[in-house]
């Protein structure tokens, strides 16, 4: 006898309107045997399996699942890959279908900003003057802008982010913090390739030649995560001095790597101990790639 076809995974309600979204969303589920009543996952579209991963994730926590997508223009610099930002909305919600969302919120441009790019920003203060801050003038303020106005527009409990993207982790912490906003965040680990290479949508601008010289960013992380761990006591130096060793005679184009405070993405200094993330940014031919590990530093001041 044939064995009869697996059962076919709901699709989620598709809303591309402000309205549609209102209706949606007008019965919030308890949290009956959830920790959470919703959840919402923001994402800029054309989805792999790290962001599917933040989904799964949103659906263990949460009884009802909202993930958006849209790609945010006021993230982008001048000379950013705005236009060419891959988009395949069709592709996205099938995807979402086998991983639990409920409903995907996926707005043209007009309906986030009803009268226009907005005058009012999110400001990521002393947060965006580092890092990706030096790199992309602007980016966060861009970044912390959409997500207080769909965590506005949302209402979620709870919102899972992804670790890969460390530094826009810590402003989202941050602005709920400072702003008094009622969301819980949840961080996800960076999902990679088996080989190591950190998912990305960026990564399909990548040849086949420049994927394999990517991996100099993991190897860089690895090398900065072992000196982390070693019986010498994890210094903070150590690590960095680890890290860029791994960088010698690569041809990434590199923007930063640094060892930052989890808090405030500024440098730890020699004898920090505590929870620290090895960041790194770069360019691989035109494509701009970042990663990231998170470390625990435990050596005495001086040692």
């Amino acid at each position: 006898m044939t064995p009869p076809d697996p059962p076919v995974a709901a699709r989620p309600v598709l809303v591309r309107t402000r309205a549609e979204l209102a209706a949606a969303l007008a019965e919030r589920p308890a949290a009956t045997g959830k920790g959470y009543g919703r959840c919402v996952v923001m994402t800029m579209g054309a989805l792999h399996a790290g962001h599917l991963s933040l989904v799964t994730r949103a659906r263990e926590l949460a009884a009802q699942v909202v993930v958006t997508i849209f790609v945010n223009p006021l993230q982008f610099g001048a000379d950013e890959d705005l236009d060419r930002y891959p988009r395949n909305l069709a592709g996205d919600v099938t995807a979402l279908a086998g991983v639990g969302a409920d409903i995907v919120f996926a707005p043209a441009r007009d309906v986030v900003f009803p009268a226009g790019d907005p005058v009012v920003r999110v400001s990521a203060g002393r947060l965006g003057e580092v890092l990706e801050g030096v790199a992309r003038p602007g980016h966060l303020d861009g970044v912390l802008t959409i997500v207080l106005k769909l965590m506005h527009l949302t209402r979620p409990d709870v919102s899972v982010f992804g670790q890969k993207d460390a530094q826009q982790v810590m402003a989202v912490e941050r602005m709920v913090a400072d702003l008094d906003l009622p969301v819980v965040i949840d961080a996800a680990p960076t999902v990679r390739d088996p080989d190591g290479l950190a998912l990305s949508s960026r990564n399909a601008y990548l040849s086949l030649a420049e994927r394999e010289r990517a991996l100099v960013l993991f190897r860089a992380l690895r090398a900065g995560e072992g000196a982390a761990r070693s019986a010498g006591g994890g210094r903070a130096d150590a690590v960095r001095a680890a890290a860029r060793a791994a960088l010698a005679g690569s041809d990434l184009a590199l923007d930063y790597l640094a060892l930052v405070d989890p808090r405030t993405a500024q440098e730890v200094p020699a004898g920090y101990r505590g929870p620290a993330v090895l960041a790194i940014a770069g360019r691989v031919g035109a494509t701009r790639l970042i990663d990231n590990v998170p470390l625990r530093l435990d050596a005495e001041a001086g040692a």
